[in-house]
């Protein structure tokens, strides 16, 4: 049998749950980097708070004590493409959400055209189109690294992004009218009478 104990949360929840301000932040990057719901933002806010508690301890320290862990820690966001190796702490405790966010899997099929939208991107890698390095990766919240961002693409053969054809576009188009709960307008039905008082003629 496996371990039974209950999983760490990989993430923590704001102290001021119901701040309006934050909430419609939070529902503007959702929307914008397709997230699927709110838990993956926490995951990265969590990560970087993490980050950017190291770099406060960090500038409490000695300069010679802190030399070497300050590489390390810049090195570790200069892996992701999020700062470069000359930056300082400073620049760790301005880090944004966004920083974070736009080196998501996710967001980098979007921006290599990989993808029509960001929502079909996520589509993409859920579904196993695509691969880092011939490997194939489903998870949209991967953190790329630098080093990866020349060997994204589709898994095997690429995908052929072709538009729907016009019967079946106009099923669609029907069917969210009705579902929409859209009548049809008078002009077409009108159309439809007079095709078939030509058949019956014909006839």
């Amino acid at each position: 049998m496996g371990d039974i104990r209950k999983p760490r949360k990989q993430y923590t929840q704001p102290r001021k749950r119901w701040d309006k301000n934050r909430i419609e932040r939070d529902k503007k990057l959702k929307l914008v980097y397709g997230l699927k719901n709110t838990k993956e933002l926490r995951r990265f806010e969590t990560f970087l708070r993490k980050k950017r508690s190291n770099a406060k301890k960090l500038l409490a320290l000695p300069l010679e004590r802190r030399l070497a862990r300050e590489e390390e820690l810049i090195r570790s966001l200069n892996n992701y493409g999020i700062l470069s190796l000359d930056a300082q702490l400073d620049d760790v405790l301005g880090l944004g959400i966004e920083n974070l966010l736009e080196k998501r899997l996710q967001t980098i099929v979007w921006r290599k055209d990989l993808a029509k939208t960001v929502k079909q991107a996520r589509q993409f890698i859920t579904h196993g189109h695509i691969a880092i390095n011939g490997r194939k990766v489903d998870a949209p919240n991967y953190l790329v690294r630098t080093s990866e961002l020349g060997v994204i693409g589709y898994y095997k053969e690429p995908l052929q992004l072709e538009p729907p054809k016009p019967e079946k576009k106009a099923d669609l188009k029907k069917a969210f009218e009705e579902a929409a709960g859209i009548e049809t307008s008078d002009e077409g039905k009108g159309n439809e009478t007079e095709q078939k008082e030509k058949s019956e003629d014909a006839s």
